[in-house]
């Protein structure tokens, strides 16, 4: 009989599953904390080298970047890491067939870029900016070999390739600041990560997997069964990337490049630390799934711990920044940037919703509920416009950050209780909300949700 709760970590830590799970998390956090520190230093660097203007136009560059290379993703990603846990048998068919579709939807995504760009009133260097941007999407087929990694929780292999991306990508831009180059500089370096990053993705596979030849197993019975069951996933996914980066296209359209430039660096602040939500989420969705296929009960208790981590971790980081933004922003940006704390205190709560938004969408994919994903990201993405349009004007960047608070509350949280289906998830995250159902609470729980 276990007497201690000591006894009980001793145990759970010799269980090897559970080893191989905590060891993949540890490699996935030191890779992103290692980014986050690169980006307070560095990229908080170049924002006070550039000053608010033109770090308003890099961003504005980098909103299309990510509403445009959501076309390249195709929606695959949770797809072929699903394939792969279900038929390991089958990986370099799903790769290849993965590889080649991203290729495919990169340059469909440079084409519709390039066409926006001609019938755009842009500027001639920002269409430069953006088109080049857009064009180091095709390097980003590469990351299929990611999917592998994370089906077979071997995430140390990405972890390392994003290292080294990171580093060359910091050296090459606090030289750029010596140096005193122009934005058109740090675009390119923006351009050369992607290639960097495809390219150590590539030979981590090929060191790994020497016997793999994905790149020509491309199927096109699975090329259609992937695209079938990823329309929603990619429309979702658009929807999603509009409803998060249209803010910043409209206020750039409204109100100017300074005021673009004060909420990019509130947003780059408060979003920081949104890939520990990604990263739990990622590391322990295999697990889920497994438990889905065995035990529903399992499945749900699971799922409501995720839903309980995702709030105490999101309120324990909002918290704390909420309060001391204005030194926050003095601090790290400088007083050019002071006007941003009001935003960013209003902005990190927004994180809370994100979390339980990240971990629903794996439990919607299990749950094959993707279509109803999709029609709540619309409306979210509907109501962020609309209140964007109306407040922007009249409150400037405050109400930009209420919209998006606002979409956020609604798209990934209360939409849910809309569909039936979708309902035992939105009691899940309410009850995570309220605190009803705690992970500290152990064995005095409830399942409410049968």
């Amino acid at each position: 009989m276990i007497k201690s709760f000591k006894e009980k970590i001793y145990i759970a830590i010799k269980d090897q599953g559970l080893r191989r799970y905590l060891f993949n998390t540890i490699w996935l956090f030191s890779d992103q904390v290692l980014r986050l520190v690169a980006g307070l230093f560095v990229g908080i660097w170049v924002a006070r080298y550039l000053g608010p203007n033109q770090f308003g136009i890099l961003n504005y560059a980098l909103a299309f970047l990510a509403i445009f290379g959501v076309i390249a993703k195709l929606g695959l990603d949770s797809l072929i890491v699903r394939n792969i846990v279900n038929h390991p048998d089958k990986s370099d068919v799903y790769l290849g067939t993965a590889f080649w579709l991203k290729i495919i939807g990169a340059v469909i995504t440079v084409t519709i870029t390039g066409a926006y760009l001609l019938l755009s009133d842009e500027a001639y260097s920002t269409k430069v900016y953006i088109l080049l941007l857009t064009s180091s999407l095709i390097f980003q087929s590469f990351e299929v070999t990611d999917f592998f990694f994370q089906a077979k929780v071997l995430s140390k292999f990405t972890s390392i390739c994003k290292t080294i991306q990171l580093i060359i990508s910091s050296l090459a831009k606090v030289y750029l600041i010596s140096v005193r180059a122009d934005l058109l500089s740090f675009i390119m370096v923006q351009f050369l990560d992607q290639i960097t990053l495809g390219i150590t993705q590539f030979l981590a596979f090929r060191y790994y997997s020497k016997n793999s030849h994905f790149i020509s197993r491309f199927n096109i019975e699975v090329a259609k069964d992937l695209l079938r069951n990823a329309w929603p996933l990619i429309f979702g996914s658009l929807v999603v990337m509009i409803y998060m980066r249209i803010d910043q296209i409209m206020i750039m359209k409204i109100i100017g490049e300074k005021e673009m430039g004060l909420f990019s660096a509130a947003v780059r602040l408060s979003e920081a630390w949104y890939f520990v939500p990604v990263i739990i989420t990622n590391s322990l969705f295999p697990a889920v799934l497994n438990a889905k296929k065995t035990d529903e009960a399992e499945y749900k208790k699971r799922m409501q711990r995720l839903f309980n981590l995702m709030v105490i971790v999101s309120i324990g980081v909002a918290m704390p920044i909420s309060i001391a933004s204005p030194w926050l922003v003095d601090i790290f940006y400088g007083k050019a940037y002071h006007a941003a704390a009001k935003i960013l205190a209003l902005h990190v709560w927004t994180g809370v919703f994100v979390s339980l938004g990240v971990a629903s969408s794996n439990s919607f994919l299990a749950e094959n509920l993707q279509k109803f994903g999709l029609w709540k990201a619309i409306a979210g993405a509907i109501i962020n416009i609309v209140l964007n349009l109306l407040l922007i004007p009249k409150l400037g960047i405050i109400g930009a950050a209420f919209s998006t608070l606002v979409c956020q509350m609604c798209a990934s949280v209360f939409f849910n209780v809309l569909y039936k289906k979708s309902r035992p998830i939105f009691r899940m995250q309410m009850n995570a909300i309220l605190f009803y159902e705690n992970i500290f609470q152990g064995n005095k729980r409830r399942d409410l949700i049968k």
